[in-house]
């Protein structure tokens, strides 16, 4: 009998892991499930580099009212579409207001991604749809997130997290 409770047990085991495991690997079709952002500097200038994350936090503060309402991602996509030439307006300004001659160009595009993480989420590396800011000429390195679900878009006192009961089964039986 204690021989079939210990086989029983390392059975359930293995179906847990396989399954906790299973759930690591990208599902197929999840690059459907998000609307990325990507800014992408005039060069590698140092002060292009600066202008970036400046240019990137003002689209962020002007976006964030816009995508807080958003049910599911083709909305998203649809509302973004929408501003998008006040997106460019947005860049353009703070542009302009730190001395850069240069314009921007946003559109809404599919785009290759490599493997990201977000604290517990990792976006395998894929085409994923995105809003394109291209500062200049656009050559330079970028900043990339989330728009949709918003994950860079959400204020500093929202705490999202993810759970997985299948990870809270494990850790109840373990913690006895």
């Amino acid at each position: 009998m204690k021989k079939f409770t210990a086989v029983a047990f390392l059975t359930i085991i293995l179906i847990i892991a396989t399954i906790c495991f299973a759930g690591t690997q990208p599902a197929e079709g999840a690059q459907n499930d998000y609307l990325r952002i990507h800014v992408r500097a005039n060069s590698n200038d140092q002060t292009d580099q600066s202008v970036k994350y400046k240019v990137k936090d003002e689209v962020v503060k002007f976006i964030t009212p816009y995508v807080a309402e958003c049910v599911d991602k083709p909305t998203a996509m649809s509302v973004i579409g929408e501003i998008l030439p006040e997106i460019e307006k947005v860049c353009d300004a703070k542009l302009k207001a730190e001395g850069f001659s240069y314009t921007s160009k946003a559109q809404i595009r599919e785009e290759e991604f490599p493997t990201r993480v977000y604290g517990d989420l990792t976006l395998e590396n894929g085409v994923y749809d995105a809003l394109i800011i291209e500062l200049g000429s656009g050559t330079g390195d970028n900043w990339w997130c989330v728009i949709y679900p918003p994950l860079c878009f959400t204020s500093g006192t929202t705490d999202v997290k993810y759970r997985s009961a299948i990870k809270e089964i494990i850790d109840y039986f373990f913690s006895k």
